[in-house]
């Protein structure tokens, strides 16, 4: 147990002590996660050995999770991209368990997110087209037992889109 508070313990004194240099790492790196240390450190005005030790914290303390390709959907063949709310037929665990292992199986489904509000999730789906949209939200989503709404919200564009 003492192992795990000196981590958490860490870890909180990290993000108090985290500064303007280490928020412009962040920065740097959400743009570019491949960024070599020596051009970060360029960037964010440290030596490499200065920036890479900053870097390391970020990641050892679990600000920085990981690292991640930004994908073209088009490139992929993904065409239609729709947000759903979902509404289970019962707030229990067991229905959510199951809700969330079929959510994690299903490919088009891009993020699901527990929310709180009148429905229990959002999802992000991207598929193909909207032939494809309508084989997911009849025969994959609309068939789960645990489902009780659905409403999509289709998307027509992106202006801003930061995910990584």
């Amino acid at each position: 147990m003492i192992a795990k508070c000196s981590a958490f313990c860490l870890f909180l004194q990290f993000m108090i002590e985290m500064d303007a240099i280490d928020r412009n790492i962040l920065r740097e790196l959400s743009a570019d996660g491949r960024l070599s240390n020596l051009a970060l450190a360029e960037r964010v005005g440290l030596s490499p050995s200065a920036c890479l030790r900053r870097t390391q914290a970020l990641e050892k303390t679990g600000v920085i999770r990981g690292y991640r390709a930004v994908l073209s959907a088009e490139k992929r063949g993904i065409g239609f991209t729709a947000y759903i709310t979902v509404g289970l037929n019962q707030h229990t665990k067991p229905s959510q368990l199951a809700f969330e292992q079929a959510m994690a199986a299903a490919s088009q489904v891009r993020e699901c997110h527990n929310i709180t509000g009148p429905v229990e999730y959002l999802l992000r789906v991207e598929v193909a087209d909207l032939a494809a949209y309508k084989h997911f939200h009849t025969d994959i989503l609309g068939a789960l037992p645990q489902v009780r709404t659905l409403t999509s919200y289709v998307v027509m564009g992106s202006p801003k889109d930061e995910r990584a």
